[in-house]
């Protein structure tokens, strides 16, 4: 003869009830989770909004492009053109914009398509190539296809430089006259370049990835971004939400995964990019933040002083991380003046 004890009804009287618990935790939690997923983008502050309103807007194979642009010295026909990293946008220039306009006829500064206030489509296959394409297209739209274009980029930038002055080396069809370049603490170089930990992760996820950019928030990209500034040059906590702002902007954290595949492009044209940085004729410069855990001291500057023997280099502070132009403003100004004035 058998039968449950007490004990056993017990037992399962017990888990049917913590069944029930969790059943209702998962229903509780599958709206949460919806509403967590479409939180609206934050409002633009009144100096992002200033930046976008006095900026422009011109149709890039259907896509709407942002871009600024200042007119400055009066009797100086000098454009100086800017280029932004990964994940931000032009507004990284802000702190020298003024600086800048007082030395040039005319400064440039676009975000790239997925950037900014930049149309984000998805699906879409961006590209370093695409952006090169971009940033000659916007030249050519503000009638500067004749004139020589002075260049100054960053990080993700940097590698859409190093296209252009293929291009431009090359005599390629639309391609603009690069009369200089100076680049700072972009990962040109596979071999030196440390991806952070979520880059790696998005890039590399396939179809999990999307789920990912889904569960960013500005807690996990205040974290990360805060890791590549120096300890004494960090970020206010405005900055940051202007840095996050214009990511969510037009839901850019859903791209951000499809425009990491630039790590994977550099590596697979290292020998176009890197080539034209070590044949290329043009003045060269490179401006960089030393504390960079990116593209780390000495390994990068050891590479790029081997490879690049033409090129001039500053080296700021050794507190200067990997966004000196926000880090250093003054220091990174004048490194670059003192270059552009030098030929």
């Amino acid at each position: 003869m058998s039968g449950d004890s007490p004990n056993d009804s017990e037992c399962g009287s017990a888990r049917r009830v913590s069944r029930e618990w969790w059943l209702h935790v998962g229903l509780l939690c599958v709206p949460l989770l919806a509403v967590y997923l479409h939180i609206p983008p934050p409002q633009l502050s009144p100096a992002l909004n200033s930046w976008r309103t006095s900026g422009h807007f011109f149709t890039f194979r259907g896509n709407d492009i942002f871009y600024k642009e200042s007119v400055g010295v009066v009797g100086s026909s000098d454009v100086l053109v800017l280029l932004h990293g990964f994940p931000t946008s032009s507004y990284d220039w802000y702190k020298i914009w003024d600086s800048l306009t007082q030395r040039f006829n005319r400064v440039i500064a676009l975000d790239f398509l997925g950037f900014g206030f930049s149309d984000k489509p998805r699906p879409h296959r961006y590209s370093i190539f695409e952006q090169a394409s971009v940033v000659e297209a916007l030249v050519a739209h503000l009638g500067l296809s004749e004139q020589r274009i002075n260049i100054l980029s960053h990080d993700y930038g940097d590698t859409v430089a190093l296209e252009l002055l293929y291009r431009s080396d090359h005599n390629r069809s639309g391609h603009i006259i690069v009369n200089s370049l100076c680049l700072s603490n972009g990962g040109i170089f596979p071999e030196t370049h440390h991806p952070r930990f979520l880059q790696k992760v998005l890039k590399d996820s396939g179809f999990i990835s999307p789920v990912l950019t889904r569960l960013m928030n500005f807690q996990l990209f205040s974290r990360g971004i805060k890791e590549v500034f120096g300890p004494y040059t960090q970020p206010t906590e405005a900055e940051v939400w202007d840095m996050w702002t214009g990511i969510r902007f037009n839901d850019g954290n859903l791209v951000m995964d499809s425009l990491l595949q630039y790590i994977n492009q550099r590596l697979k044209h290292r020998e176009r990019w890197v080539g034209a940085l070590t044949s290329t004729l043009t003045p060269l410069h490179m401006i960089y933040g030393p504390l960079d855990p990116v593209n780390p001291h000495p390994q990068f500057l050891q590479l790029y002083q081997k490879l690049v023997q033409r090129s001039t280099v500053s080296v700021l502070d050794e507190h200067v991380s990997h966004y000196p132009q926000l880090e250093d403003p003054t220091g990174f100004f004048n490194a670059y003046l003192s270059f552009i004035n030098s030929f």
